[in-house]
């Protein structure tokens, strides 16, 4: 009787073993009813096609106000016209020399054509002779001094005969591209450099006091 009840029992466990695998031997995957398919298989929607969960029909959607990408800066909030506002406008961001070289590449893509890769107005559009009118000369007293946030505004909405570069920098790009000719322009007369940052930490005031220590016991 008990090598019956073996056999039954060996038998049901080799019974459960082959249902519980498929024919190829991999694992059975059907999870079987599902309680809300539309939900576990939901419908897809490609970009710029009908989509009738929306009010306006579209499934391309608008981000959500106030969301900014990463890696991004926050809007400027700048509003073109005010240059009251143009002149107080400036930045927190400060610029290694790596972002100050891609903030000179950058200038030399979408400004050195018109204000010359040396700054000084002579880029190839104006030498061509295609413009009447010589573009700004950043070396000039005219533009030595002028403000961060005039420059920006410059870039972001356009002046006189130039576009707006809006579109090609973002945020972070047009104010590499300003520290970059605040360099320039601080090595031909004018303001200090001020957009830089500093690779050089400073030392620990236990280790600056004990420097002068040393220095004064030296002269004794």
């Amino acid at each position: 009787m008990n090598k019956t009840k073996s056999i039954v029992v060996a038998s049901l466990i080799a019974g459960l073993g082959l249902v519980s695998c498929t024919e190829n031997g991999s694992k059975h995957r059907n999870p079987g009813k599902i309680y809300a398919p539309d939900m576990t298989y939901s419908r897809a929607y490609d970009a710029y096609t009908a989509n009738p969960n929306f009010a306006d029909g579209q499934s391309s959607r608008l981000p959500v106000s106030g969301a900014v990408a990463m890696g991004h800066e926050l809007p400027d909030h700048m509003v073109e016209g005010d240059t009251n506002a143009y002149k107080a406008f400036t930045t927190n961001l400060r610029f290694n020399e790596a972002e100050l070289a891609e903030g000179k590449r950058l200038f030399n893509i979408y400004c050195g054509i018109c204000h010359g890769n040396n700054l000084d107005g002579q880029g190839p559009l104006y030498a061509s002779g295609k413009f009447a009118a010589m573009p700004a000369n950043l070396k000039d007293a005219k533009y030595l001094h002028m403000t961060p946030g005039t420059m920006y505004a410059a870039i972001k909405f356009g002046k006189n005969a130039m576009g707006a570069y809006a579109s090609q920098l973002d945020v972070k790009q047009r104010w590499m591209v300003i520290a970059y000719i605040k360099k320039v322009q601080s090595e031909n007369g004018g303001d200090a450099f001020t957009f830089g940052a500093s690779n050089t930490p400073a030392a620990p005031a236990a280790d600056t006091a004990k420097a002068v220590a040393t220095t004064e016991t030296a002269k004794h």
